[in-house]
């Protein structure tokens, strides 16, 4: 029997760039206010979102995604040829086919990758890195790029006050590669699973298209379960709570990243531990609010190279992911 040829495995994957896309239309509460009852002390008060950007008709979460995609791939120091592998993370794309990873890696340049789509809703984006450092970690890929990507606007009902008032658009995005060695592994192992039991709090109900979700249901469910999620991550990166830099969960209510964050506190983080609250001006991005929360941090100065960072995804399904990363 002749041996199989096999491309050889990296000990791991680092991450090697970020980028991130929003469109430029701001909405405000206030603006919200003049076609819903609801306020912007009632917004703020219930979710912690002050403003959120919406993509206009015209705009489509495959634009979105690449020009975050182009700009990870930028930020990475490497080409459109250097990429082999394109995942988007996504629960909004208008069609199931044909899928977004292979016309984002067409408009950027990327020729005849390995391109798909999932959907793990919130944690979509944790669940492509997951996947992506895999890849890397057998060999079938190289470069790989991970983005989290929606245009949740397509699917909102702008009449129902509960929702209209959380989700926004945009897109974020991570390029990995291989690890030179194994003490420079930057993508640790992904915490990963499921609640099909609660398949009904949140949903995307056809045919009128609308989100709905039940949201005690998710703020209980979030505010208890999230956290062990979180430190079982920390613990299979073979670290401690105190290790953790930067905390970036899921971008879905203020009150929840509060919450989750004081409970990863009392099990042993730093005060000082910074924690992204991107919700604030960009609402509830679903699989893109992670990578946008970390380009957005990294921006503003607030993330910098060899940081720790916490991630942990959760939303509809329920599925969820938490995940430790080093910052490039």
């Amino acid at each position: 029997m002749t041996p199989l040829r096999l491309v050889q495995a990296a000990p791991g994957a680092r991450i090697l760039g970020w980028g991130s896309s929003q469109p430029d239309q701001v909405v405000t509460n206030d603006d919200l206010a003049q076609r819903v009852d609801t306020n912007d002390q009632w917004i703020r008060e219930r979710v912690g979102i002050v403003s959120r950007r919406i993509a206009d008709k015209d705009t489509l979460l495959v634009d979105m995604a690449a020009d975050a995609g182009s700009k990870a791939v930028a930020d990475a120091g490497l080409g459109p040829a250097d990429v082999d592998t394109v995942v988007v993370a996504t629960c909004t794309m208008p069609n199931p086919i044909p899928n977004a990873a292979a016309q984002v890696a067409h408009r950027i340049g990327i020729s005849a990758p390995g391109a798909f789509d999932l959907n793990a809703a919130c944690a979509g984006f944790c669940y492509g890195m997951g996947t992506g450092a895999d890849l890397i970690r057998s060999g079938s890929a190289r470069n790989v790029l991970v983005i989290g990507a929606e245009k949740l606007s397509d699917w909102v009902d702008w009449d129902d006050r509960s929702t209209c008032i959380i989700f926004a658009d945009g897109a974020g995005a991570a390029v990995l590669g291989p690890a030179p060695s194994a003490e420079e592994v930057g993508v640790g192992p992904l915490v990963w699973g499921s609640a099909g039991d609660m398949h009904e709090v949140i949903q995307i109900v056809q045919p009128s298209n609308g989100i709905r979700q039940e949201g005690q249901a998710v703020f209980r469910w979030a505010t208890t379960q999230i956290a062990p999620i979180a430190l079982r991550a920390v613990e299979l990166a073979g670290l401690t709570p105190a290790d953790i830099d930067v905390f970036v969960p899921h971008q879905a209510n203020l009150r929840i990243i509060e919450a989750v964050a004081k409970r990863l506190r009392k099990a042993g983080a730093r005060e000082d531990m910074r924690v992204a609250t991107d919700i604030v001006h960009s609402g509830n991005t679903s699989s893109a609010s992670i990578p946008l929360a970390i380009d957005h941090m990294r921006a503003a100065g607030q993330i910098s190279r060899g940081d720790v960072l916490l991630l942990v995804g959760f939303g509809a399904g329920l599925s969820y992911a938490g995940q430790v990363v080093v910052c490039p």
